[in-house]
Parts: C-alpha cells; sequence; structure tokens
C-alpha cells in the first residue's frame, strides 16, 4: 500500500485545535481496558513478525516498495513516543535524534535502507521502553479533556497505527524470497449454499461515515447523508476461478477492457495475471508467505490492481460500486432506515463474522462468514481481501483535519483509489463499516481484490 494508506504517521505540533466536543462521560475503566487490550495485541503481532526472521532479514529491503523491517518496528515505538509520551503526557523526547530517521514523509520508502537505523536489538529496546512509559501514562489518563484525549483517542489511533504497520510488515513477508517463515491455520470451507450471486440494495438515502464511533480517524467523518440510487451487487467477492476465466479469455491481451493508463501498465511492465501467480504447463501456482501452491479456485482473487479489477467487471459487463454503493451494502439495515457499524449489527467482529486479524494466513472461500452477512445477504464485506471501488479518495462535507493533516487531507485527489472493508491481515481494532483505505490504481503487492456492481434497471 501507500505510505499514507497504513502509515498514519506525523508529528503532534501539526495537530489542529484542541477542545473536545461535548460528550457523555466515558467509563474510564472501560476505555482504559480496550486500550490495553488492543495496544497488547497490536505489540504480540509486531514481535511475531520480527521476530520469526534472522536480523539479516529484518535489515535487508525485500522490496523498494517497502521499507526494511527493522525501519517498522523503530517506527512504531517513535510515533508511539510523540503521540502518547510528548503530546498526551508532556514528557521531555527519549530520542529527539531519530525523529527524522523514522519520519514517513522525510524519507521514501525506496532510501530507507541507507538511513543509520537503529539495529534489530536496539530497536526492539526502544519499542519495549516506550510501551512500558506508554502503559504508565495510560494508567493514569483521564480520557478528557481535550479531542485527543477523549475516549482515549490517541490511545486508540496507535494501536491502529502498529496494526496498519503490522499488515505492512505481513505484506513485506509475503514480498520476502526465502523459506516460509509464518503459518497460521487454514479457514474453514465455504457453506455448501451461498445463496444468489447478487443481491438488490434498494434506492434511497442512507447515512455514510460516523460521528460517533470513537476512535473512527478523520477521514471517516462526519456522518452525512447519501442518496444512492438502486444497484445490484455481488454477494462474494470475485474468485480465482472466475479471474482464470478472464485470462483464459484473452482478458489481457484485449485493449478495449482496459482503461487507457491500465492498458499502458499492463503493456509497459508485462502484466499478464496476478501478482505472484505463474503458469506451470496446464495449471496456475501461486507463492505465498514461502510456500509455491495451486490457485485455490474458490478463494477471492488476491493481489490485483485497481486496473485489472475494473477491466475484470467491464468484461464481465459490470462495474466496481462507488465507495457510497460499497458502504451501503456494507451498512444499511432496510428493516430500520439506520446504518450499523458493521453488516451484521454493531457488535464488534468476531471469529464467526469475518477473517481478520491474521488469524489465517489467506482469505476464507467465496461465500463463507453467513453469521456476518448483511440484512440483504451480502458476505465478507469485512476482511479476506480489501475490495477496490470506483470513487477516487475524497473527503467527506464538513471534513476536518485531525490530528494532523498528513494523515488523509494532503492524499486526496483523484490519484488515488478507495478501497473497503480490510484483510485477513487487518486487525479488527483498524476496521470499521465506515473506514477508508487509499491506494494507487496501480498497486498489487497490497492483499487487494474486489467484488462488482451493476445498476439496477430504471435507477437514476
Amino acid at each position: 500500500m501507500t505510505e499514507p494508506a497504513l502509515d498514519p504517521d506525523s508529528r503532534p505540533g501539526t495537530a489542529p485545535g484542541a477542545a473536545a466536543e461535548t460528550a457523555a462521560a466515558p467509563d474510564p475503566v472501560a476505555l482504559r481496558e480496550r486500550a490495553v487490550g488492543a495496544l497488547t495485541a497490536a505489540r504480540d503481532r509486531t514481535t511475531l513478525l520480527t521476530s520469526c526472521v534472522a536480523d539479516p532479514d529484518l535489515t535487508a529491503q525485500h522490496s523498494p516498495l517497502m521499507s526494511p523491517l527493522v525501519w517498522d518496528l523503530a517506527h512504531i515505538g517513535n510515533q508511539e513516543e510523540q503521540w502518547l509520551l510528548r503530546a498526551v503526557a508532556g514528557q521531555e523526547a527519549i530520542r529527539p535524534e531519530i525523529d527524522g530517521l523514522y519520519d514517513a514523509f522525510e524519507h521514501p520508502r525506496s532510501e530507507r535502507p541507507s538511513l543509520p537505523l537503529l539495529p534489530p536489538a536496539e530497536a526492539r529496546a526502544y519499542a519495549a521502553d516506550v510501551r512500558g512509559r506508554a502503559l504508565d501514562v495510560l494508567d493514569g489518563a483521564a480520557f478528557h479533556g481535550t479531542r485527543l484525549t477523549e475516549a482515549g483517542f490517541a490511545f486508540g489511533m496507535i494501536a491502529q497505527h502498529e496494526q496498519q504497520h503490522d499488515e505492512t510488515m505481513l505484506i513485506t513477508h509475503q514480498l520476502r524470497r526465502g523459506p516460509q517463515a509464518l503459518s497460521a491455520p487454514d479457514p474453514d470451507p465455504a457453506p455448501v449454499s451461498a445463496g444468489p450471486p447478487e443481491v438488490l440494495v434498494p434506492g434511497g438515502p442512507f447515512a455514510m461515515g460516523t460521528s460517533a464511533e470513537p476512535w473512527a480517524l478523520d477521514n471517516e467523518k462526519p456522518a452525512h447523508v447519501r442518496e444512492v440510487p438502486a444497484f445490484h451487487i455481488d454477494t462474494a467477492p470475485v474468485t480465482n476461478a472466475a479471474y482464470l476465466a478472464f485470462i483464459e479469455d484473452g482478458g489481457y491481451d484485449t485493449e478495449r477492457w482496459w482503461a487507457p493508463a491500465g492498458w499502458a501498465h499492463v503493456r509497459r511492465h508485462g502484466v499478464h495475471a496476478p501478482l505472484f501467480w505463474h503458469r506451470d504447463g496446464g495449471q496456475w501456482l501461486r507463492r505465498r508467505f514461502g510456500v509455491t501452491e495451486v490457485v485455490p479456485p474458490d478463494e477471492p482473487v488476491l493481489h490485483v490492481s485497481w486496473y485489472e479489477a475494473d477491466a475484470w467487471a467491464r468484461w464481465a459487463g459490470r462495474r466496481l460500486p462507488t465507495e457510497a454503493e460499497w458502504e451501503k451494502a456494507a451498512r444499511f439495515d432496510p428493516a430500520t432506515g439506520g446504518s450499523m457499524r458493521y453488516p451484521w449489527g454493531d457488535a464488534d467482529p468476531g471469529p464467526a463474522h469475518a477473517n481478520l486479524g491474521q488469524r489465517h494466513l489467506r482469505p476464507a472461500p467465496a461465500g463463507s462468514y453467513p453469521e456476518g452477512a448483511s440484512p440483504l445477504g451480502v458476505r465478507q464485506l469485512i476482511g479476506d481481501v480489501w475490495e477496490w471501488t470506483a470513487s477516487d479518495f475524497l473527503p467527506y462535507p464538513g471534513f476536518r483535519a485531525f490530528p494532523y493533516r498528513e494523515y488523509s487531507e494532503v492524499f486526496f485527489g483523484g490519484e488515488y483509489k478507495v478501497l473497503r472493508g480490510g484483510s485477513f491481515a487487518v486487525d479488527p481494532v483498524a476496521c470499521r463499516g465506515t473506514f477508508r483505505n487509499w491506494d494507487y490504481p496501480i498497486r498489487r503487492q497490497i492483499f487487494s481484490g474486489f467484488r462488482t456492481a451493476r445498476s439496477a434497471a430504471g435507477a437514476a
């Protein structure tokens, strides 16, 4: 993913405003428990991702698109220090001289291996020192007084930041050459009956975005009404088997399916299949975290760019859903007319709802998780694969950057396309029905797939 998509990075000095909005008094015990749990889960995952390989793999750059793993490790600690120790607690900097080294905007990923980075042991010690102090800050936190501390926002932001970097590091593990370093059980088989291939989402208004989710990030806000004409949407993401039919029909060699920039890109770079796929005789294989395996036909297709998703949709006589259509399919409850936090309701995600949190190292088969379906019967909107939408990354009406412009605002425009729903590599703390991700339309190393839509007959 692009740096902003998974790295909400900046320095506390850019935070606009400080006054808290009027809200009900939070339960400090519950907030503290939630924050401790989120921070601990993130650190456990970071430890797994940085301890499963030897130090040379931590300091190497496995792709110019990604940072060395050791950069991510120290950067996680540096962001936590800047926001929780300095901005929230007002403490003196522990190591101010390294701030510049771990500023994502000062040093692009391709340059980071040449920087005088902290070596692995020192990076681990630094991140651990910061975490110990941050937990002391959390132990005495008031959870009110400023927008940064209201409802524990800063702690939630840092937990999300670390989990987003964990997904970034998992992408690096996928790009890394060498023997398998990670393992996880496979998802369960999909239910025998997955329902119809598409459903109709009724036209009309719905509430998009959120003003109530306490740890929501700025680009998810504010809640606002969108009028969306009726449309049909796939009940599951597009599968490998369905995508393979496009390949075998000459999809990569037929210009009319492609946006002009996409056609130029696949011609220039010789793209002829999803990333990590290759043909061996009469079958297609893929490389997945150091293991070569036959491409499973019933899994959602993974590692495709926006251009590839768009071309497949055109070939199939369909289109990618807009961001508003995707969110309405994921959150709209036709029984009440309201918008829910998740497709299944307001409850936090559980193992029966979605494939999240690196519990598995692959998407579940298409049609899985019936308990996570929307009221209209759309499945796997959360988890499994990030889903490309047709929409550019733009602000909502009334958007206000908080706590810094560099998380979202500087990336608004037509250069990035929006992805929704999360992937198997996303932790629940960083995945909501309102959560927005974005990336360049050429990106394929990310855990990206798609589903398609079509306008309903007579829809405006």
